[in-house]
């Protein structure tokens, strides 16, 4: 005896846990942290900030480069236009002053006349023949087929280009750029029939000094901007991304558990406020979420708790004390086999409300008879009518047809029933309507009589696990998934659905289905 008790007391105890090396443990965290090491280091080097302030900075580089070669070009086009029209303005003038004629003041020295006319209007003044040579101005005394004066006194290479410039604009006076002058040349007569060519010249050395000047300018300017708007850029990018960053600290604040963080926070603009709006919004469903997974967790204890406990309670006393009396072992094992079914109607319950919310369940929609199906539905509950006095009133038409998957929407009927014998008054009565109203469609209501729904529980009665307060202990058990498959069914089917409920009077749940045939064979 003493050496079988001591092995059953061995059987009890239970294996000491053996603990997981250090070593196993250490590589585990140290791949976790390299993991979110590599992780957060792929989204820094793309974070917000380095692409606003690459973008800004970007921006702004090929707005100054833009800008200079644009100024560039185009102020060195300006100013050359500018010296063309001064020399073609000039030019113009000094032509007339010549074809006006030798001022008496000037007496017979021509040479002196142009000279004037030269330093007056600021530019080179010349009188050519056709092969270039200059006629005036002339020095006193001066030699022009003298060697040393030759060359300096030869515009030949000028003046074909004039000439080729007259043939190409088809004018007698034009305007065009030389070797670093601007040029107006014009053919006039001259002492009587003599024709001589006017060159005209204006230097542009200055122009393409004060451009280069400019240019230099131009380039410190740029490079001045470039620096302000880098700096100006990461300003900018870091107050845009000061927000984000606040509201990805608060998101991590609210994936650690903690739903008491607002993401509201100073300097948001409109669209961050949305987000904002948005990420409280899901911190409350979270946290409704989280409520209810504690709902769940102790409905889900409660309901299957109990049934086991029973199972195991009259299985010991069927060993113990009923074994061998037929009546009281036939009732004990009764007991469990209906605490088994029970465990079964919440399992399947779950199944089925994971398959609909999942999608794996694939709706197999049909013509359905909803007059004698109705019926058939409540013909299951025919046993409480028997046992425990339930009246079931009912108002059904006759042939009102629709198009839905049968065995579902037969599931919908039994839940919204079964909740209503749960909820119902004391004199246990459940009013069932099957009606053609207007607009194509009929309503299915189940009406009970007990204590009604709060205003503020309406809208929670088809969430999962929900039960009311004021709660009876009926017939039809189950965990509070009925509703939430009633709500899943219909919304797949998208059938129009709701509950009305007054304090003390009761709740009417109902459906609208499409109709589709009538008893007559018509069709909808």
């Amino acid at each position: 005896m003493k050496k079988d008790e001591k092995q059953r007391k061995i059987k009890k105890q239970k294996p000491p846990k053996q603990k997981a090396p250090r070593g196993n443990s250490a590589v585990k965290k140290m791949k976790k942290l390299s993991r979110r090491n590599k992780y957060f280091g792929k989204q820094s080097r793309s974070s917000i900030y380095f692409l606003l302030w690459s973008i800004f900075t970007a921006l702004s580089a090929v707005i100054v480069l833009s800008f200079g070669v644009m100024q560039h070009f185009l102020r060195e086009q300006t100013y050359k236009d500018a010296a063309a029209n001064v020399v073609a303005e000039k030019g113009k003038r000094i032509e007339r002053e010549i074809l006006n004629g030798l001022p008496s003041s000037f007496g017979n020295n021509f040479s002196g006349f142009l000279r004037y006319l030269s330093d007056v209007n600021d530019v080179d003044v010349l009188l050519l023949n056709e092969d270039g040579d200059v006629l005036f101005p002339i020095e006193l005394n001066v030699k022009p087929d003298d060697p040393a004066l030759k060359e300096h006194l030869d515009y030949s290479a000028e003046m074909k280009t004039l000439l080729k410039e007259m043939d190409k604009q088809e004018a007698t006076a034009v305007v065009f750029e030389g070797d670093g002058e601007y040029v107006y040349g014009s053919k006039i007569a001259l002492f009587g029939d003599s024709v001589v060519y006017l060159y005209a010249a204006k230097s542009i050395d200055l122009v393409s000094a004060v451009s280069a000047q400019m240019g230099v300018r131009t380039v410190l300017l740029a490079v001045f901007v470039f620096i302000l708007a880098f700096v100006v850029a990461s300003a900018v990018s870091g107050w845009l991304t000061k927000s984000i960053s606040e509201i990805t600290e608060k998101a991590r604040q609210l994936a650690q558990g903690d739903f008491n963080v607002d993401f509201h926070g100073t300097d948001y603009g409109k669209e961050l406020t949305e987000l904002a709006d948005a990420l409280n919004f899901a911190r409350d469903e979270l946290s409704k979420t989280d409520r209810m997974q504690k709902e769940i967790i102790a409905n889900v204890s409660h309901d299957f708790r109990t049934p086991l406990t029973m199972i195991k309670a009259y299985a010991s006393m069927i060993m113990e004390i009923s074994g061998e009396i037929p009546e009281k072992r036939n009732k004990h094992a009764q007991v469990i086999v209906d605490e088994a079914d029970r465990l079964t109607s919440l399992v399947n319950d779950i199944l089925d409300l994971s398959k609909l919310r999942s999608d794996l369940d694939v709706m197999e929609l049909d013509e359905v008879d909803m007059s004698t199906y109705t019926l058939e539905v409540l013909e299951r509950f025919a046993y409480l009518k028997e046992t425990q006095g339930y009246v079931f009133l009912t108002d059904i038409d006759k042939g009102l047809y629709t198009r839905c998957d049968e065995l579902k929407i037969g599931q919908v009927l039994y839940n919204l029933i079964g909740n209503a014998v749960n909820y119902t008054g004391e004199n246990k009565r459940v009013l069932i309507g099957l009606k053609e109203e207007q607009g194509g469609v009929f309503r299915f209501a189940v009406t009970d009589t007990g204590k009604g729904i709060k205003p503020e529980e309406l809208s929670a009665v088809w969430d999962r696990y929900y039960r009311s307060s004021e709660m009876h202990k009926r017939p039809v058990k189950g965990m509070g998934l009925g509703l939430s498959i009633v709500k899943t069914i219909l919304e797949k089917h998208g059938f129009v659905f709701g509950v009305n409920s007054e304090p003390g009077k009761g709740s009417t749940f109902y459906v609208l289905f499409p109709l589709t045939r009538k008893v007559d064979g018509t069709y909808h």
